[in-house]
């Protein structure tokens, strides 16, 4: 069921124009519009590829669908969508909500550390495993992190804003090997071989079919333009839980070398052959 937006708190850095708005339940949501700048389609890539990555356990924050009201957005003038140089209000009904990742007023949020803090993340492992996602689900865009911590001496990630996944409006998939990756090699320099994107990459290549295709049968409507284009895209995602480790090893062997020390722990995988990036087939 949808959740009320009760408030507007402020408007959001980013292409697609979000709003940081409190709901009825009392937490706070990244807000993506349907007459967002970028694609109608980016709130369902937001919604299907935020619950696929939670589903195989990596740190993204919960999405909801919420419900602006016409009353809320003609009574809070911040609630507009700019177009190069006119603006027009958001447009009313169901949104796709991302969970603000802590309380706004309560804990530090930051879209970057240097690389001397990178130390300090509790949970930098987990860099691998969003990799993984984000070739499974073909991330046209960089990768999105931030850091924080609400009374506790190290930060978590959390990776933010899948809305190019799928390649944005296009529902297509050009897998270039650059695609989905953090802009810093550092967050990538424990990486030693194929357990490095353990237990998440297993995960991906298992999870049950019928999983992928009913959290694609809980997207609003309204969010998309073409019911046998949402089912193409959903059989396709299914398909590619099998090609993840090629797309991966296709990064490995790029000129931008993101993994200096692979295959040099034993027992860690590093077997660079065509023959070690082919996963476990897939039903």
């Amino acid at each position: 069921m949808p959740i009320d937006a009760t408030q507007h708190v402020k408007r959001m850095r980013g292409g697609a124009q979000a709003h940081l708005m409190r709901a009825e339940d009392g937490r706070y949501y990244v807000v993506k519009f349907q007459n967002n700048p970028q694609h109608l389609r980016v709130l369902a890539n937001e919604f299907l590829a935020t619950r696929l990555m939670e589903r195989v356990g990596l740190p993204v924050p919960s999405t909801e669908i919420v419900a602006v009201s016409d009353w809320l957005i003609q009574n809070t003038p911040e609630l507009r969508i700019d177009f190069g140089g006119h603006s027009v209000p958001c447009r009313p009904g169901l949104q796709c909500g991302v969970r603000y990742v802590c309380d706004p007023f309560a804990a530090h949020v930051f879209d970057y550390l240097p690389e001397k803090m990178f130390g300090q993340v509790k949970n930098r492992e987990t860099f691998a495993g969003i990799l993984a996602a984000d070739k499974w689900l073909g991330n046209a865009d960089g990768r999105q992190a931030v850091f924080w911590k609400a009374g506790e001496t190290k930060y978590t990630v959390s990776f933010i804003d899948q809305g190019y996944c799928f390649n944005a409006g296009e529902w297509s998939f050009p897998d270039l090997p650059l695609h989905g990756v953090y802009y810093r090699n550092y967050v990538y320099a424990q990486v030693s071989g194929w357990d490095s994107f353990e237990p998440w990459l297993t995960r991906i290549e298992k999870l049950d079919a019928r999983v992928i295709r009913d959290i694609a049968g809980e997207i609003p409507p309204a969010w998309y333009d073409d019911w046998e284009g949402l089912k193409a895209l959903t059989e396709s995602v299914i398909q590619r839980r099998g090609k993840v480790r090629q797309l991966i090893a296709a990064f490995r062997d790029c000129p931008r070398s993101p993994f200096p020390v692979w295959g040099r722990a034993l027992g860690e995988g590093g077997d660079r052959s065509i023959g070690s990036a082919i996963g476990p087939m897939v039903q």
